[in-house]
């Protein structure tokens, strides 16, 4: 096949739509990569707190659409409460689940992240439903698009962009303010930023809270795409983002965002070129080529321990 014969359309839209896919494992990745690098705790019930956000999200705007609003305004308002929501949940989970455990073996807070996972799962399948439920496609189609709508979309570039911003307002947050240097510290040594007056414990509830957030705009992002949600929608992304984490280096914001992009971009080209049915056999065979290679991750550095 020349060059010119390639099909540059059907690559142009697996690229695109790999892209999305790996902005919507980044957004969530994000929050799993903040959590680690502060107490190098995997938080397994991460992908359920997206799960909420997106059920939040659609009984807000069930409620929105009787009272007459309708569009954008529903869209922000939904997101809003999706995103305090969320916050809460992330804050309680940290108090009750992960804060009497600091101090044990580290094998008991990862129990209790999978039992709170299980937890949250059955909790919103009891209060709701099991069943699939149609979620409303609350961002506009923008005019300007239309020229290459049949490659990407209004829903698809509003989660790139938000992925993107959402990198570089993480970023400046950690590197360029003062909460961004109390995380830095704690990071680094917990009980010497205890020494310097610096309250570890609002620290780390702030990181399950900014997580939170970010998981719940993902959630309103990606069930605005799929147009429908479940109680086990947090499960599979859950994996999927902790993954992307692992793949770009867990710990690393930037690599949190490039990890779920390859990531996304493998099981596109994976599905379309070969069968959907290998898509995740690549995805992760890919993760364990680079972890062979790099076991920092892409853009991970080797820990030197401490002895």
């Amino acid at each position: 096949m020349s060059f010119l014969d390639f099909d540059w359309e059907y690559f142009l839209l697996l690229f695109a739509g790999g892209l999305v896919k790996g902005s919507i494992y980044a957004l969530i990745a994000l929050g799993y990569t903040m959590v680690y690098g502060i107490i190098q705790l995997i938080n397994f019930a991460h992908g359920e707190i997206y799960m909420i956000g997106a059920f939040v999200a659609l009984m807000v705007s069930g409620v929105l659409t009787i009272y007459g609003f309708s569009g954008v305004s529903i869209l922000v308002l939904a997101a809003i409460v999706a995103m305090i929501y969320a916050a809460a949940y992330g804050f309680t989970l940290e108090r009750i689940a992960y804060r009497p455990l600091r101090g044990a073996p580290r094998l008991s807070p990862l129990i209790s992240a999978i039992g709170m996972s299980l937890f949250l799962q059955n909790y919103v399948m009891l209060s709701q439903t099991p069943d699939f439920l149609r979620f409303p496609s609350l961002i506009p189609d923008f005019a300007f698009m239309e020229p290459i709508a049949h490659i990407i979309n209004s829903v698809e570039v509003v989660i790139l962009g938000t992925t993107v911003i959402t990198m570089l307002g993480l970023t400046y947050l950690i590197k360029f303010t003062k909460v961004g240097k109390a995380m830095r510290a704690t990071q680094q040594d917990m009980t010497m930023a205890r020494l310097v007056g610096i309250n570890s414990d609002r620290v780390i509830s702030m990181t399950f809270v900014i997580g939170s957030v970010l998981a719940a705009i993902g959630g309103v992002l990606i069930a605005s795409r799929l147009e429908q949600i479940n109680f086990m929608i947090g499960f599979l992304a859950g994996v999927k983002a902790f993954t992307a984490a692992v793949l770009g280096g867990i710990g690393n914001i930037p690599g949190a965002v490039l990890g779920g992009l390859v990531l996304g971009l493998t099981e596109s080209m994976a599905a379309g070129y070969i069968s959907s049915a290998y898509e995740d056999v690549f995805a992760f065979g890919l993760l364990v080529l680079i972890l062979t290679f790099r076991p920092a991750g892409l853009l991970g550095k080797a820990v030197k321990q401490k002895v």
